[in-house]
């Protein structure tokens, strides 16, 4: 039987750790067309500390570990992804649950499945781009119980942890957005920025299943560590680029770092070659030659909604084994600055992952 209260961590507003509460809140009351989830496994991306230190705003150009770092946390109305985040809220965008409770109008079938949850939600169709977030927008998975559409659930057949299934909605579904809307091909070459992060390395798995060549960048001492995801060419982050590759080597460049490296990117790129990017963890202004751009025919292409594809194609390389998580630790729940502190050193390769208790 389903409790009436439930172990959560509550962000309470924009600033350091003392904004992440770790307390007892009610289960979630389901409405029509909504599924409750027994959270087995929820990860931790940049962009839930992102949102908690209003990093979003247009007022912040650091990134994310020199926001944290500095101490600034900007109560502001645009530091949140699609407008004011709606603090207290409970965060969490990935998660790995178990159905155990259904409104009306939800296939019966479910009950009991272990699913994940689609955490871009297009909830205008997808004719629209306009998006909705969990744990963004609407409570999400840092909690022993979330509610979320039931359109939004997907069950997954296979013999991975709840703890690895818990590494792959964010990570991988943007990844794979970004490669979709990239049109990405076998005869592709594709330089990979950050690639030992959650997006970075499902980035080059992702890539390689499409048959392409890729270029992954990452600090020399994770390399190691890298080898199995099958990227063609590892380059530490210091690497001068333009000597060892050339200019226009490159038809297309995935980047989710930015920062001052930006320039180099443009001009690694081929005529007609494209940038997409759906993030910026090294600083989100960069300096831009438009003639980089324009002379070359160069798309630029920024990426937040998933598109529709996107989650049931995730959903099938993983049953069928084409994908392979890449845990690189698991905390308890009530764990979580620890995990956010090691998250920001940066020292890991893949994904970190929250497990809720659920005691009693």
């Amino acid at each position: 039987m389903t409790p009436k209260m439930m172990k959560a961590v509550v962000t309470t507003g924009n600033g350091g750790y003392e904004r992440l509460e770790y307390k007892d809140v009610p289960v979630p009351e389901l409405q029509e067309g909504e599924v409750l989830l027994k959270v087995l496994a929820a990860g931790i991306n940049n962009t839930e500390i992102n949102t908690r230190l209003g990093w979003y705003s247009s007022s912040v150009t650091e990134s994310t570990n020199a926001t944290s770092d500095d101490g600034l946390t900007p109560e502001s109305s645009d530091g949140g992804w699609n407008k004011e985040t709606p603090f207290p809220f409970i965060q969490g965008t990935d998660c790995c649950g178990e159905v155990v409770g259904m409104a009306a109008g939800v296939d019966k079938t479910l009950k009991g499945k272990r699913v994940l949850v689609r955490a871009c939600m297009r909830e205008h169709g997808y004719d629209s781009l306009d998006n909705i977030w969990m744990g963004s927008d609407f409570d999400g998975a840092f909690a022993e119980y979330v509610k979320v559409p039931a359109s939004e659930v997907f069950p997954v057949d296979c013999d991975w942890s709840d703890a690895q299934l818990g590494t792959i909605p964010c990570a991988y579904g943007t990844s794979e957005n970004m490669l979709h809307r990239a049109k990405v091909k076998a005869t592709d070459v594709v330089l990979v920025t950050g690639a030992s992060g959650g997006v970075g390395s499902a980035t080059v798995q992702l890539a390689k299943r499409r048959g392409a060549t890729v270029i992954a960048i990452a600090g020399e001492d994770k390399h190691p560590q890298m080898q199995p995801l099958g990227a063609d060419r590892l380059l530490p982050r210091d690497a001068d680029l333009l000597a060892l590759l050339g200019e226009q080597s490159v038809d297309l460049v995935v980047d989710n770092v930015a920062g001052a490296g930006f320039p180099t990117m443009l001009k690694l790129l081929k005529r007609g070659g494209r940038l997409v990017s759906s993030g910026a963890i090294a600083g989100p202004v960069v300096d831009l030659d438009m003639r980089d751009m324009y002379l070359k025919d160069v798309r630029l292409i920024g990426t937040t909604a998933w598109d529709e594809p996107v989650f049931p194609n995730l959903i099938s390389y993983i049953e069928n084994g084409e994908i392979q998580p890449l845990l690189a630790a698991a905390f308890p729940l009530e764990e979580i600055v620890a995990a956010q502190q090691l998250f920001l050193t940066k020292q890991h390769v893949g994904k970190f992952v929250l497990l809720p208790a659920h005691e009693g």
